[in-house]
């Protein structure tokens, strides 16, 4: 059994999954493989992944499901791994050659890794540049909140214990196909840390052309997910204009979230309170 798994949620992706493989063919260390979760392409993504696995430079597996969205696909990653360790690279990224290498390194060094549901490194723009030169505080271990609380926007790879992973699932919901990932990171961070690899791992693309209106339909098409985000944002945000903030939008998307999802995961009345005004001015202005 490898250390790691790799994890490729695609989607009609055929002709990037090439940039992926050869930085993985590329890594100092094997000690790993590559999972890949195809969410019902259309193109010819399964004969490309023939033609990588008959090369057999690395352990590379397989699955095509109906599409469902990316969280679908990364309950279905998780259920398939066995390693210890999980993480997702993107078909849009790729790793920087000794990213495997660092990860085991890291999490082999940990002290109390029983404290730890893993590590958070850097993303970049290029192999020495971080993205939106967004560099992690002078820390060891934190969360995702922790991280937004101390002014830090940038994007991370994120490498989890698996078992973590597998207690925590993205909510699978009727009728949408996408959850904020934070949600279920928000969830890990009550209980466990990360610990902080200053490193870039992942080298991604930025294509920012559409990119507010994509983010705007993510929203309207997934307001289940997005409740479930703001609620927990809303509670685990200490005292301030961010926890109303939080709380305001959480309101707004109760409008159009399922009653099912609403009655489990409540917001604290004294929240609906604080809330309201800003809730009501983004119902006005009809903002999400």
């Amino acid at each position: 059994m490898q250390t790691l798994t790799v994890f490729t949620p695609t989607y009609n992706r055929q002709d990037m999954l090439g940039r992926v493989y050869d930085s993985l063919k590329e890594q100092t260390n094997k000690d790993f493989e590559w999972l890949i979760v195809d969410d019902g392409s259309t193109d010819s993504t399964e004969d490309v992944v023939k033609g990588f696995k008959k090369e057999n430079i690395i352990n590379i597996r397989y699955y095509k499901r109906e599409n469902g969205g990316k969280m679908r696909a990364h309950n279905d990653g998780v259920r398939h791994t066995d390693s210890p360790l999980f993480v997702c690279l993107d078909s849009d990224d790729y790793f920087t050659k000794t990213a495997v290498d660092d990860i085991l390194r890291a999490w082999e060094n940990a002290d109390d890794k029983e404290s730890l549901a893993g590590i958070v490194a850097h993303k970049g723009r290029s192999e020495t540049e971080v993205l939106y030169d967004q560099k992690f505080p002078d820390i060891e271990r934190t969360t995702i909140f922790d991280l937004k609380l101390r002014g830090f926007n940038g994007e991370t790879t994120l490498i989890f214990r698996t078992d973590i992973l597998k207690k925590y699932p993205f909510p699978e919901i009727e009728r949408e196909k996408y959850v904020p990932e934070d949600y279920v990171y928000d969830l890990i961070g009550q209980e466990k840390e990360l610990l902080v690899c200053p490193k870039i791992l992942t080298v991604c693309e930025i294509v920012e052309s559409g990119y507010t209106d994509s983010v705007e339909k993510l929203r309207w098409n997934n307001p289940t997910g997005w409740y479930l985000y703001y609620v927990n944002r809303a509670k685990f945000a200490p005292n301030g204009v961010l926890k109303l903030k939080y709380a305001a939008h959480c309101l707004r998307f109760s409008l159009l979230a399922e009653d099912s999802y609403k009655r489990e995961n409540r917001l604290p009345f004294s929240l609906v309170l604080a809330g309201l005004p800003g809730a009501i001015l983004l119902s006005l202005r009809r903002k999400l």
